[in-house]
């Protein structure tokens, strides 16, 4: 117990001013979940409800001391990485993580709901792989599986050859996560666990699916929430099944309560505290 509550979650991601993405969703979800949680800062952007209208990427020497500081100073265990910005950040943060001997979770955005590329160009897209070559789990939705793979990811089949051909790639991953949000319109959402050790018994975890209005900043409190579920001791199927569920009641919570004109962040601070301890 003593050394759970003196870990912490790093986050790694951009800054969205309007609260509902990015370090601000993450540290909102660890102080919901019960864990400390720290930021180090990759982009600034302008961004409310209605959209991002700039992404200002900062020099990758300020990410990297602001992570190295951090990790010479606190217990991190886990990392959770958003948005990254540059292929020179990305660069930067492989660097500067080599010595890191804990978990991380990197949640790839690439792109935001409203379309705008949030690294420069798609030609970083090959040097994303160094960093992802370092992480453990992998949260994508399936627009950033199919960049990410390559592959077209039509349909869930697709989207579970994909993620297998990401894990023989990738030898330090043990886990993904394939949030499907953007699968074709059913009666439910379905997430899949894919885990290196058993990659063709993908694990389906179904949640009855809403229509919603504010739905801004999920993949960032899903990718928070599984950071910390997993420093509080959950295994990969608990700690998605558990951060699948957080989610799933924060949009539920945000129905009824807009915070602006257009897709509101989520609202952890109406649900009751909670924590895996």
């Amino acid at each position: 117990m003593a050394d759970c509550l003196a870990q912490t979650v790093l986050s790694i991601a951009g800054s969205d001013p309007s609260g509902g993405a990015g370090i601000q969703a993450d540290l909102k979800t660890f102080t919901r979940l019960g864990v400390y949680g720290a930021a180090a800062i990759t982009c600034l952007t302008a961004q409310n409800t209605l959209g991002v209208t700039a992404v200002y990427p900062l020099a990758p020497e300020i990410v990297a001391e602001q992570v190295r500081v951090v990790l010479a100073d606190l217990q991190v265990s886990h990392i959770k990485i958003g948005m990254i910005g540059s292929a020179l950040i990305a660069s930067a943060v492989n660097q500067v993580l080599d010595d890191f001997q804990g978990e991380i979770i990197y949640d790839p955005v690439l792109t935001s709901t409203s379309g705008m590329p949030l690294l420069v160009s798609a030609a970083d897209l090959p040097d994303l792989d160094g960093l992802i070559s370092r992480v453990t789990v992998l949260t994508p939705n399936l627009v950033e599986l199919r960049q990410i793979s390559g592959e077209d990811c039509l349909s869930a089949q697709d989207s579970l050859s994909a993620a297998r051909g990401l894990l023989g790639r990738y030898p330090r991953l043990q886990a993904i996560v394939i949030k499907g949000g953007h699968f074709a319109a059913r009666g439910e959402v379905d997430n899949y666990l894919l885990l290196a050790t058993e990659p063709q018994a993908p694990i389906k975890i179904s949640l009855p699916r809403l229509v919603v209005k504010n739905s801004h900043g999920t993949g960032c409190t899903f990718a928070s929430a599984f950071a910390a579920y997993r420093l509080l001791g959950a295994d990969y199927e608990l700690a998605c099944r558990q951060s699948s569920s957080f989610v799933w009641r924060l949009l539920r919570a945000g129905m009824n309560v807009n915070y602006g004109h257009g897709s509101s962040g989520l609202p952890h601070h109406l649900l009751k505290a909670e924590s895996g301890r």
